[in-house]
């Protein structure tokens, strides 16, 4: 079997992918200087679809553990807001057939996918696996399922404990 070692998630490393959505960086007051607004952090693609935000409740997963399907939603991006500050897996891959990279956030980090990026599905690592998802809602009379493509992988990965 082919292993991974997760890295932790930094901007540089997932930029080819998407953006690492943190408290971090240039921010400006604001509610009368009790709050830091760290400004317009994703680029939302939704193309002839709108945003919407749904919750997806995911069950967690230990380390190692078997990555044998990717899937990516060409038609827009995907971001996942962790309502918790635990650590969640990302996987991200080049292309279906690529070897993928795994990150692992440090529990007060979100992600947003750009679109027709080759991910893993959702891996919460701790309970609850609560999350706050802002993506594509398709505009009526599109056929469902026209915004996932899945790629079962010829063999599976284990991702390992960094």
């Amino acid at each position: 079997m082919r292993h991974i070692r997760p890295a932790p998630l930094t901007a540089d490393a997932f930029a080819p992918y998407g953006e690492v959505l943190s408290a971090t960086g240039a921010y400006r007051l604001i509610n009368d200087g009790m709050c830091r607004r760290h400004h317009d952090l994703a680029r939302l693609d939704f193309g002839a679809g709108r945003a919407g935000i749904s919750i997806f409740q995911a069950q967690p997963r230990t380390l190692p553990c078997s990555l044998d399907l990717l899937e990516r939603h060409p038609l827009g991006s995907q971001a996942f807001v962790p309502m918790g500050a635990q650590p969640f897996l990302v996987v991200v891959a080049p292309g279906p057939d690529a070897t993928p990279l795994a990150f692992i956030t440090d529990g007060a980090q979100a992600i947003n996918l750009r679109r027709g990026t080759w991910h893993g599905v959702l891996t919460p690592l701790h309970a609850p696996g609560l999350f706050a998802v802002i993506d594509r809602i398709a505009p009526d009379g599109e056929a469902p399922g026209a915004n996932l493509v899945e790629h079962r992988l010829p063999a599976p990965f284990l991702i390992t404990p960094p």
